[in-house]
């Protein structure tokens, strides 16, 4: 028995299918299974049941796993010790980010990071939190950032970011705005929302779901660029997280205003996989991503934009 070969045992028990397995190893599928199968022997022990749905671990297989992922834990940690004893962060780090931090933090959070860590090199991809935690699960990425969803998580998950959503509106075509709009007043508007597959359309729905309020859109569409673009050239309004609006809306492009009754609240989190500890590289880079959406966030919220400036004059 070798360390390739418990490394190989973990994947496979983690991600219950050779196929998945095989790609986060990056090793070819009779490679893998030839490897466990060599274990199984010298063992003398089953360690999966085949079936057709994957790989199913036996007693002996849970047991070798109960026993084995701390030592490899430890063994990852002994290396990045001794890899990083000069305090010198290197490696690679793969990370999800929602749109609504892409867009709104992650060139400023990049900069932050390459030049405290020049050593590092990180792949970012964009796309949807239900996809991203279907990655972090199968070890396609490391962490990611996500609108927290309704239904249970079952990665480690570590509060970011609590931030309002706010109705905005053109501020050259669209309607004038109160001081503040409630929750029951927006089918009234011909809104602009993400689709149902988007967290923030999620985080929209449930609210409006238990104040028993449907929002009918006229236009349904993800790329949240796109959405300002349109909103900000037409009457059409749109429901997004303040820190999205607000560079349009300090332009004087977009006017914005904050929906009560009750307050729409998306709640940004990383998740990470449980039996996977996150490397020093990862830890960096969400701590410097957490701090520039409290940033952004705070410089929202005590800076409101030039149409609310102008209400409360």
């Amino acid at each position: 028995m070798d360390l390739k070969q418990i490394q190989y045992f973990i994947a496979l028990f983690e991600d219950g299918s050779v196929t998945r397995a095989a790609k986060r190893l990056n090793i070819v599928q009779p490679a893998l299974s030839m490897q466990i199968a060599k274990l199984e022997d010298e063992l003398h022990q089953q360690l999966f049941e085949r079936g057709a749905h994957g790989m199913a671990p036996t007693a002996a297989g849970r047991l070798m796993y109960r026993l084995f992922l701390p030592i490899m834990r430890d063994l990852a940690h002994a290396r990045q010790q001794i890899v990083q004893r000069d305090e010198v962060v290197t490696g690679h780090v793969g990370i999800g980010l929602i749109a609504s931090v892409t867009e709104s933090v992650l060139a400023d959070s990049l900069s932050r990071f390459h030049a405290q860590y020049p050593d590092v090199e990180v792949t970012v991809a964009d796309g949807y939190s239900a996809t991203f935690i279907d990655w972090v699960a199968g070890g396609q990425l490391e962490a990611a950032i996500i609108n927290k969803p309704r239904a249970r998580l079952s990665l480690d998950s570590r509060a970011l970011l609590d931030e309002e959503m706010v109705l905005a509106t053109s501020a050259a075509h669209g309607p004038d705005l109160p001081h503040a709009i409630e929750l029951a007043q927006l089918p009234e508007l011909e809104l602009v929302l993400p689709t149902k597959r988007h967290g923030l359309r999620g985080v929209l729905d449930s609210a409006a779901q238990h104040e028993d309020v449907l929002l009918a859109p006229r236009f349904e569409i993800d790329v949240l660029s796109t959405i300002l673009k349109l909103v900000e050239n037409t009457r059409f309004a749109t429901i997004l997280p303040r820190i999205v609006v607000e560079r349009a809306a300090r332009h004087g492009t977009l006017r914005a205003c904050p929906i009560l009754a009750p307050r729409i609240v998306r709640h940004v989190v990383c998740v990470s996989h449980p039996r996977r500890p996150l490397s020093a590289a990862a830890e960096a880079l969400i701590a410097i991503i957490g701090d520039e959406l409290h940033q952004a966030s705070n410089i929202s919220c005590n800076e409101p934009s030039p149409s609310l400036k102008e209400r409360s004059a």
